[in-house]
């Protein structure tokens, strides 16, 4: 193995005092969140695993470049070298920034999409899926059967089935499909990649229909390094090359830059066609601020620009590739059930496999995120029946999310590996003692994004 795969290629100069609490603590902590882990005060949490968006820690370089912010509100300079910047990684030559990616996909959505349309992706996240929801469009997941099979070895479970792709536009018709969106990698299966091939396929597709196609390109870098090391023919080239070509398939992105950009806030839209930028652009003074600041100040664009060459890096990237592989190969050999092969930048655990006693309409992710909360100050994320699934609210009928799944994300750059096997003991501890969690049940929810703001009980 090489050298940069053992060992961090930087070393810490500042540190964050972490809270330590004690287990009647945290179940008092847990009542008063409503069961809820987005409402648990993060200063009450130990090792934080609830998202890796806006949770990385920033270079010296980034701190730096901070100081040299400037304000002004139209122009600033920090301004001119993230367009630079973003048009080197990317070949897009219109940029547009956001203070983060959902005003991007909000945007992109309101430029495409009609009510009766249908957006068609990989797997849409829940953001990107609300966003289409509240344009009245209809989001279609089109991801390869062996994407929803957590136990399937596959090297790119993150594609799209290309079949599905055009069998859905010849039968609906393309007069009905408003754009194809990918994102890499694929969140709600874990961090799985999207090959090389798999983009090519879309872009045939899309240019054979008179469809547009964008990436989700918020954890680009993260599925560059994966094609190079598993895509034959990638091995020899540079993640940053291999990146070019990625985006070169699609006709722009949005980006969450709290992901790969190795910032706190910020985001982008970026686009080739000039007639779909200058309608961006009025979408975005209506709703973000001027074209040259989006919502972030002169220091925070400076720290992207920044942030998007560091995140290129390739002792970086194997250094993060192998924390997050760490701790999935930990709780694999110990035999919890994890989805397979470990993605990117999480591992994710199969409630199904890991609480088959508890049906998905008792929220069997939700009940044990609060267990692994109670048991060691570690927060993750549900995302399973709470996330996406829904009740009919006619007919009562329940639809059921196809995964049930806890996500464990690692931010960039923050924790030691000793954090990781402190979780990792812990969630092991768990799954030898799983038949002692019970389900849940839904006290109050909103009809939309439920798992942000829900209140949930112990069953008894």
């Amino acid at each position: 193995m090489e050298l940069f795969s053992q060992a961090e290629p930087y070393r810490i100069k500042v540190v964050e005092p972490l809270k330590l609490t004690t287990k009647s603590q945290r179940a008092d902590i847990l009542r008063k969140a409503h069961y809820n882990i987005f409402n648990i005060p993060a200063e009450d949490v130990f090792v934080d695993l609830l998202t890796d968006s806006g949770t990385s820690a920033m270079s010296q370089y980034q701190w730096a470049g901070m100081m040299t912010g400037d304000e002004s509100y139209a122009g600033c300079r920090n301004w001119f070298h993230l367009e630079e910047v973003v048009r080197e990684i990317t070949g897009y030559p219109y940029v547009l920034p956001t203070h983060q990616g959902r005003p991007a996909e909000n945007i992109l959505m309101m430029l495409h999409l009609q009510p009766g349309f249908s957006a068609l992706g990989n797997m849409f996240f829940d953001t990107t899926h609300a966003h289409v929801v509240h344009k009245g469009g209809i989001p279609h997941d089109l991801v390869i059967d062996e994407g929803l099979d957590t136990t399937a070895e596959h090297p790119f479970k993150g594609n799209i089935d290309l079949e599905k792709l055009e069998t859905f536009i010849r039968k609906e018709g393309r007069e009905k499909v408003g754009l194809i969106h990918i994102t890499v990698t694929c969140n709600n299966n874990g961090g799985q990649p999207v090959s090389m091939e798999n983009l090519r396929g879309v872009r045939a597709i899309a240019d054979k229909y008179g469809l547009p196609f964008y990436l989700d390109a918020a954890r680009f870098a993260e599925n560059a390094y994966f094609i190079k090391q598993r895509e034959p023919g990638y091995e020899n080239k540079s993640v940053k090359d291999i990146a070019r070509e990625m985006f070169s398939y699609a006709d722009g992105c949005t980006m969450s830059s709290k992901k790969d950009g190795l910032v706190n806030i910020g985001g982008f839209l970026a686009l080739k066609d000039e007639q779909k930028y200058r309608q961006a652009q009025q979408l975005l003074i209506l709703l973000e601020g001027f074209v040259t600041y989006g919502g972030m100040a002169g220091r925070d664009l400076e720290a992207l620009a920044i942030g998007l060459q560091e995140v290129l890096d390739e002792p970086y990237l194997a250094s993060r590739i192998r924390q997050v592989h760490l701790l999935g190969n930990m709780l694999l050999e110990a035999g919890v059930p994890a989805l397979r092969p470990i993605g990117g930048h999480c591992v994710m655990l199969d409630m199904k496999r890991f609480l088959p006693h508890i049906p998905q309409e008792q929220y069997p992710a939700e009940a044990f995120t609060a267990e692994l909360y109670l048991d060691s100050g570690t927060r993750g994320c549900g995302l399973g029946q709470l996330a996406f699934g829904c009740e009919d609210p006619q007919s009562g009928e329940i639809h059921y999310s196809p995964l049930e799944v806890v996500r464990l994300a690692i931010p960039r750059r923050v924790y030691t590996d000793n954090h990781i096997r402190h979780v990792a003991k812990s969630v092991i501890d768990l799954y030898e003692r799983r038949q002692e969690l019970k389900g849940m049940r839904l006290v109050w929810a909103p009809p939309g994004l439920r798992h942000f703001t829900a209140h949930l009980q112990p069953l008894d």
